[in-house]
């Protein structure tokens, strides 16, 4: 496949990203909520991400609230001595304790960016970020100064270019305006078709980094009767993550419509989870998904969908059709 590029920036990444909230481990809100992906093996994370280096893939997106600052510094840890090989894209807007892994609320003011920016590239062991994203909705009044705030990162070489993490399409419109903006972070899969912001990403030169591409898993391995227990987001699932239910299992309704469409995702060889990445592939040249993973098999199975490329023309309008039935 054809590499993805970064916008107007010109960064060219892998068709795949890497997405690294799950090997952050357990973190949670002040009340005890779960906001990780349970559980995880730092060692195996590590060579999970080495085993995608190997396979092709380039671009990872890491935020510095996944697992309270673990994310990045197991990132960093695995990507040492292998910065000139990948782009990293990191996020910022959430406030955490490292120690105790609780997120506590936003700081949305500009001289936390410059805080934020500065701590995250300690975890990862890096110097700058290839993109640096707001990683919370806030108004265009607040948004604009954050803006210059990242353009003012960019002159000091902090961060080659920036973007913004949202589902508001004038939310990423604002931030498109500036000049190092790259891409816009938003969710996309095929159960959340996202025209808008493909629009968006062919008008103003950006690209679309795609977030929940499997659906919170419910598009790979994750079934009925695999449900999400523990620390797992999945388990006790905030009204926005919309796939499961309150017991970690899939929701039926979403459940339904992967049972319609699961047959055409698979063919060709393809995986249930390299048919969804392939659907994203067909449906712009600019999307630039990024599943999650948490070992070696998950990241082979990931980057091995690159080998398949996209769907085709008639695939896509059969699952169209499928969705509407």
């Amino acid at each position: 496949m054809d590499k993805r590029r970064l916008g107007r920036v010109g960064i060219e990444v892998s068709p795949v990203g890497f997405g690294c909230w799950a090997i952050g481990g357990p973190f949670s809100t002040p009340a005890g909520e779960p906001l990780g992906w349970g559980e995880v093996d730092d060692d195996e994370s590590v060579r999970a991400i080495h085993r995608a280096i190997e396979l092709g893939v380039t671009f990872f997106d890491t935020a510095d609230v996944y697992g309270a600052g673990h994310s990045e510094r197991v990132l960093g840890k695995a990507l040492a001595g292998m910065r000139d090989q990948v782009v990293i894209a990191s996020k910022w807007g959430n406030t955490f304790d490292e120690s105790t892994r609780v997120m506590h609320h936003q700081d949305t003011t500009p001289e936390y960016v410059h805080q934020a920016v500065r701590a995250s590239l300690e975890r990862l062991g890096t110097d700058y970020l290839d993109v640096y994203q707001l990683h919370c909705d806030t108004t265009d009044e607040i948004a604009l100064p954050l803006r210059d705030a990242c353009e003012e990162l960019v002159r000091q070489g902090l961060i080659r270019s920036y973007a913004w993490s949202t589902d508001t399409v004038h939310s990423a419109e604002l931030f498109a305006a500036g000049e190092h903006c790259s891409a816009v972070q938003h969710e996309a899969s095929v159960l959340h078709d996202a025209p808008e912001f493909f629009a968006l990403a062919e008008r103003a030169d950006l690209a679309s980094i795609n977030r929940t591409p499997l659906g919170m898993g419910i598009l790979g391995k994750r079934d009925p009767s695999r449900p999400a227990t523990g620390a797992d987001i999945r388990s006790l699932p905030p009204s926005w993550l919309r796939y499961f239910e309150e017991g970690g299992v899939p929701a039926p309704e979403w459940w339904d419509k992967v049972s319609a469409i699961r047959e055409v995702l698979q063919s060709d060889g393809r995986t249930l989870a390299q048919g969804a990445l392939a659907w994203l592939w067909a449906r712009s040249p600019r999307t630039l998904p990024i599943p999650g993973f948490r070992t070696v098999e998950q990241a082979e199975q990931n980057a091995r969908a690159m080998e398949f490329g996209p769907l085709n023309d008639a695939q896509l309008t059969e699952i169209a059709k499928l969705l509407t039935d």
